[in-house]
């Protein structure tokens, strides 16, 4: 009985973990190193394009927000659904097409 009832809680605390505010200093981190990792560390392109917000003027939030989800298929681009929020990869965006 007692099993059903820690079963039950976790599965109420899984939406309130997943629906937590972003984390700035994480994010920023994750873009850095991650995102860098193919795009350069300082976003001025490598294996992937160039991602300072002046060459992605052409996008807004919503298209990069969906290109981080779900990557782009045939190319070295993958999705990060599996291991960021729908608001972690908002936030992503939004670094990306304000920060230089």
């Amino acid at each position: 009985m007692a099993e059903g009832r820690v079963l039950a809680l976790a599965l109420v605390a899984i939406p309130l973990v997943a629906s937590a505010e972003p984390d700035p200093a994480h994010l920023e981190r994750l873009v850095i190193q991650d995102c860098g990792s193919c795009h350069g560390l300082t976003r001025k392109g490598g294996l992937g394009p160039d991602l300072r917000a002046e060459s992605l003027s052409h996008w807004d939030a919503d298209g990069l927000t969906e290109i981080i989800l779900d990557g782009i298929p045939g190319t070295a681009m993958p999705p990060w659904r599996p291991l960021l929020t729908e608001a972690e990869a908002q936030w992503i965006a939004q670094y990306l097409l304000t920060t230089e």
